[in-house]
C-alpha cells in the first residue's frame, strides 16, 4: 500500500509523528507540492493525502492507481468529489478537530480589539541597544512635540500617573453577540460569549425550540442591525460567498465588530476594507482571507482596524494532533474494508 502526502508540512512541520501511518503502508511525505508536481507525485499511490492541493478533474483521471483520497481537514472543496466517485474513489475529511482550537481564537480576536493587551505589552518591552531619548512624557501620555517614544520600557516608566491607556477600553459584558452559523464551531463560540455575559442571537437552520437556553434564532437582517460583534461560522456556499457586502454592512453599527473564522470569501474584502476606511465598521478580525496567502495589495492589508492573522486557528498543537490522529484513523478502517468520515 503505497500512501503519498502531497502537503505534509501546515499540517505536521515537524512536531508531529507520521509513524502510525508508516505500520499502515510506504508512506512518501512531501512539505509541499506544485500543481505542476501533483499527478507525477500522486501516480503511483494507492493513496493519496491533502490540505490544500488541488484534485480536480483533470488530475484525479490521470490518477488511476488512486483509491483513497483524505483530506487533511474540514473542507473538501480542493477536490472534485463528483470526478473521484465516478472513479471509485473513497474521500474522507476530519470534522469537527478544531473546534476548541477556532473558538479560542474568535475570542484572542475580540480582546486584541477590546483590551489591545500586546499593544501596551509591545510598548513596555526592554528597549534594544541604541535608544537614545529618555525624555518625561508629558501629563497626558504623550512625549513632548517633536520628540518620538524611544521604545516600549519608556512608556511606562516615563508616565506622570500610575497607568495610561492610549486606545479605547471595552467591556464585553451585556453587549450583544451575533453568530452567523451554528454548528459546532458556532455553537461553541456561544457558549464562551455567554460566559463573558454576552447576550447571542444566531443566524441558523435549526428550529428556534432546539437552540439551547439563551440563545434567540434571528434573521440575518434583525442580526446585523442589532449585534455589537457578528462573528461567522457558515460554510461557504455559493449563497453565503460575499454574505458580507457593501449592502449588508450598511445594516452594521458602526461600532461593530465583525470576525470570520470561517471562511475568506464569506466577505468582500474590499467592501470591508472601504466600511473601516470610512468609520462605518469598528473593526474586522480574520484568520482566514479571500486568497492565501493574500495578495499584497489586499486592500485589508493596509487598514489599522483590520485584525488579520495567517490562517492559524486550526494550528494548536492539541488541534493538529486530533487532525493526524483522525487521518491515520481514516486511512486505517478504509484498509480495513470499513471507511469512516466519507464525502
Amino acid at each position: 500500500m503505497k500512501i503519498v502526502i502531497l502537503d505534509g508540512f501546515t499540517a505536521n512541520p515537524g512536531d508531529l509523528s507520521w509513524q502510525e501511518l508508516e505500520q499502515i503502508g510506504h508512506v512518501t511525505v512531501f512539505d509541499r507540492t506544485d500543481p505542476t508536481q501533483t499527478v507525477a507525485r500522486a501516480a503511483d499511490a494507492d493513496i493519496v493525502l491533502t490540505n490544500k492541493v488541488v484534485l480536480g478533474r483533470h488530475e484525479i483521471e490521470q490518477l488511476p492507481r488512486l483509491r483513497y483520497i483524505g483530506v487533511l481537514a474540514t473542507g473538501y472543496n480542493v477536490l472534485d468529489i463528483d470526478a473521484a466517485h465516478r472513479h471509485g474513489i473513497v474521500v474522507t475529511n476530519v470534522p469537527a478537530y478544531s473546534t476548541e482550537s477556532v473558538a479560542q481564537m474568535v475570542f484572542a480576536h475580540l480582546l486584541a480589539v477590546t483590551n489591545h493587551t500586546e499593544h501596551y505589552a509591545m510598548q513596555n518591552r526592554a528597549d534594544g541597544p541604541g535608544c537614545a531619548l529618555h525624555a518625561p512624557l508629558q501629563p497626558n501620555g504623550k512625549a513632548a512635540a517633536g520628540e518620538a517614544d524611544c521604545g516600549p520600557t519608556a512608556r511606562w516608566s516615563r508616565n506622570a500617573d500610575f497607568c495610561y491607556w492610549d486606545t479605547p477600553l471595552l467591556e464585553l459584558a451585556g453587549r450583544t453577540f451575533g453568530i452567523v452559523g451554528l454548528g459546532h464551531i458556532g455553537s461553541r463560540v456561544a457558549q464562551i460569549a455567554q460566559a463573558f455575559g454576552m447576550h447571542v442571537q444566531a443566524l441558523t437552520s435549526k428550529p428556534a425550540a432546539s437552540l439551547p437556553p439563551g440563545i434567540d434564532k434571528v434573521a440575518l437582517p434583525e442580526l446585523l442591525h442589532t449585534s455589537d460583534i457578528v462573528s461567522l461560522h457558515c460554510p461557504l456556499t455559493p449563497e453565503t460567498r460575499h454574505l458580507i457586502n457593501a449592502e449588508t454592512l450598511k445594516l452594521m453599527r458602526p461600532t461593530a465588530i465583525l470576525i470570520n473564522t470561517g471562511r475568506g470569501p464569506l466577505v468582500n474584502d474590499a467592501d470591508v476594507a472601504a466600511a473601516l476606511q470610512a468609520n462605518r465598521l469598528y473593526a474586522y478580525c480574520a484568520d482566514v482571507m479571500t486568497t492565501e496567502p493574500p495578495e499584497v495589495d489586499n486592500p485589508l492589508l493596509h487598514q489599522p482596524h483590520a485584525y488579520i492573522t495567517p490562517h492559524i486557528a486550526w494550528a494548536t498543537v492539541e488541534a493538529r494532533t486530533r487532525l493526524l490522529q483522525t487521518a491515520i484513523d481514516n486511512v486505517r478502517a478504509f484498509v480495513c474494508g470499513t471507511p469512516q468520515n466519507c464525502v
